[in-house]
């Protein structure tokens, strides 16, 4: 669901960068609360897992593909507010050097990508979560769920940006039908692979899950007398046989992997919104992305001619972008959130 240049007049374009941006910023603060020692580290390494998802395009129907959004799975993984972040921070790599999602409509990427699939995917998985019972089973399908509902959510407020602003004239329900049928089987795809990753990290390190905070039974010992509590939640117990930094090197090894290799065997069909576009008209609308020249555009290395290589070494570099710039956002958002903390006296904390 890239939107690129020329799908919205200026002033929905505008707008959504102001919403954009002013979600950024409350997000910024947000994430204070959000981002310890546990979850900092874990947040860069969300957005290079989503950088590369992002580059396997799945089949969903004929001559449709689609691939992951992320927000609802950074949501869970890392906290709302932080996920914002994430997603946000893999569209300006995407846009700036890759040529994907268009500049002046990267508002309306941020909004409908980062700002809605994470905040209606929380809402959704806490909803859910909340209501079932404690255990990692709920926790795995309330995550489906909620990646499930956020991906059509995402279309169905394209579809209301369109009706303000698009560009071409087509009839706003017949956008909606195409957007919402097409987003509704992509959003299954969404919803397997979130499930799945949350599920992994839940069996590896639930404490690293931030939607599992609260939400999984305490560690008990069954007695003569009884079941009696021996320590705290998975929450607050890290696991004794598996420390954070081989979690960290192993999941900055898939993502590698997936962009660098896995990515060569990706869909090529176009995805929802490509789709949706070519077929009502939209795509006439396009115009030419400003960083269309640039080494890295269309994820391939320009000057290499070997097609997989070209595109493996693109990937390698779209996660170590994601890597630095991610790593460097939630680095002085916690080392400030430390310095509050160490002005806070011990009395008020």
């Amino acid at each position: 669901m890239h939107v690129p240049d020329g799908f919205f007049d200026v002033p929905v374009s505008v707008g959504a960068g102001v919403f954009a941006a002013a979600g950024v910023a409350v997000c910024l603060r947000g994430a204070k609360r959000e981002l310890d020692d546990r979850t900092a580290p874990m947040a860069g390494l969300v957005a290079a897992f989503i950088f590369a998802a992002q580059m396997l395009n799945f089949p969903v129907a004929a001559g449709t593909s689609g691939h992951l959004l992320g927000g609802a799975l950074a949501a869970i993984l890392v906290g709302p507010y932080t996920a914002v972040l994430c997603v946000a921070v893999v569209l300006l790599v995407q846009g700036f050097f890759f040529a994907d999602g268009g500049l002046t409509a990267l508002g309306v990427n941020i909004t409908l990508m980062a700002i809605v699939t994470a905040v209606v995917g929380w809402a959704v998985f806490r909803l859910i979560a909340r209501g079932g019972p404690r255990g990692r089973a709920t926790l795995v399908a309330a995550s489906f769920v909620a990646a499930l509902v956020s991906v059509p959510a995402a279309a169905l407020v394209f579809t209301a940006l369109f009706w303000l602003g698009g560009t071409a004239p087509i009839e706003v329900g017949s956008v909606a039908a195409a957007m919402g049928g097409v987003h509704l089987l992509i959003g299954l795809g969404e919803g397997f692979i979130t499930a799945l990753t949350v599920s992994s990290v839940l069996a590896v390190r639930p404490d690293l899950v931030y939607g599992a905070r609260g939400m999984t039974r305490a560690l008990t010992l069954r007695t003569a007398d009884g079941e009696v509590q021996v320590g705290p939640a998975a929450r607050e117990a890290p696991s004794a046989g598996i420390g954070l930094r081989p979690v960290l090197v192993g999941g900055a090894l898939v993502a590698v992997l997936l962009a660098g290799v896995v990515s060569f065997y990706a869909s090529s069909a176009p995805d929802g919104l490509e789709k949706v576009a070519a077929d009502k008209g939209l795509s006439a609308q396009e115009k030419p992305h400003a960083a269309e020249g640039g080494p890295l555009a269309g994820y391939s290395v320009k000057g290499v001619e070997n097609q997989r290589m070209s595109g493996g070494l693109a990937g390698v570099a779209g996660v170590a972008l994601t890597v630095v710039a991610g790593g460097g956002v939630f680095y002085v958002i916690r080392r400030r959130r430390r310095a509050a903390d160490a002005m806070t006296p011990a009395s008020a904390q």
